[in-house]
């Protein structure tokens, strides 16, 4: 089943299944080793998923669940290695979503335990942040009996900021729009930034490319007509170029940057340049996924 969370739209299946499982990897083209995020209901269920739970995971919990926050903790015995690529460490979210939590809810209600979701996209392209993405994304692949829920655009944007848990201090392994100066707010610990690969732990989005549409995506360089256009809306558009958004602050840029870049593969646009957000906010996390976009181009000087 895909369906709607906050950050973006999940293709979800009982995480406790592996066939089940097995289907989200062949949907996406997703290897099998990169593991998943399995999101619940409610608090009361981490104990299940999740053992040796430090007290400042706790703290994250109460705090910042439901809400666009993923924490990677020990596994329990009920935690399979087709979930967790083999490792010993699991991620678990509480999705900040009506539709998603209804879902959730109901599904712990008829005997399950939690709901396993990377997003409803092939692997390594553009989230989906609408029902109508995903059915770009990935309808080929839905079989009649596989269900899509339509909860309207997810107010976030991008994917959950990933925290490890499973050391003496927290590591941000991802940004997202839980941000670092959020976190220090609720910790008395000190929070450590982890590597873009994330070390030797697997968690999703940590390879150095990814998040990628068709089009080719350029941080800098030298704009031609025809080419994309991403920026804060008080930067002027070069001459010849298509804008693609004109987000008004650094939220919104969030909410509509997957949206730009599937439009701009609609439009057979071959190359977008991206004026990036400024800031310590959500756009550190903007950043991060850009970064990806667009490791694989040469980066020049930006110039109209």
């Amino acid at each position: 089943m895909a369906f709607p969370t906050e950050t973006v739209y999940g293709l979800g299946a009982d995480a406790t299944n592996q066939d089940a499982v097995a289907r989200i990897y062949t949907v996406k083209g997703r290897p099998s080793g990169h593991p998943l995020i399995v999101h619940i209901a409610s608090i009361e269920q981490l104990n299940k998923w999740a053992k040796n739970i430090p007290e400042y995971a706790i703290k994250l919990a109460n705090f910042f669940w439901p809400g666009p926050m993923t924490l990677i903790l020990p596994r329990t015995e009920i935690v399979k290695g087709f979930i967790t690529g083999d490792q010993d460490n699991v991620g678990i979210r509480i999705p900040e979503h009506s539709v998603a939590l209804a879902l959730l809810k109901e599904f712990e209600v008829q005997g399950g335990l939690g709901i396993a979701a990377p997003s409803a996209n092939r692997f390594g392209k553009v989230s989906p942040t609408s029902a109508d993405d995903v059915i770009v994304e990935i309808g080929d692949q839905l079989l009649e009996f596989d269900q899509l829920l339509d909860g309207g655009t997810s107010q976030v944007g991008i994917e959950s900021t990933i925290i490890d848990c499973t050391k003496e201090n927290p590591i941000i392994l991802r940004p997202g729009a839980i941000t670092a100066e959020m976190i220090k707010r609720v910790l008395t610990i000190e929070l450590k930034q982890g590597s873009i690969s994330g070390g030797d732990l697997k968690a999703p989005g940590l390879l150095e490319s990814h998040y990628a549409p068709n089009a080719k995506v350029f941080l800098s360089g030298s704009l031609k007509p025809g080419d994309g256009f991403i920026a804060i809306e008080s930067q002027v558009t070069p001459a010849g170029a298509i804008r693609l958004a004109s987000p008004k602050d650094n939220i919104e840029f969030a909410q509509i940057l997957y949206k730009a870049l599937r439009l701009a593969d609609s439009k057979k646009i071959k190359s977008v340049f991206v004026i990036a957000p400024q800031g310590e906010d959500i756009a550190i996390a903007i950043r991060d996924r850009l970064q990806k976009c667009a490791i694989k181009n040469k980066l020049k000087e930006f110039s109209s």
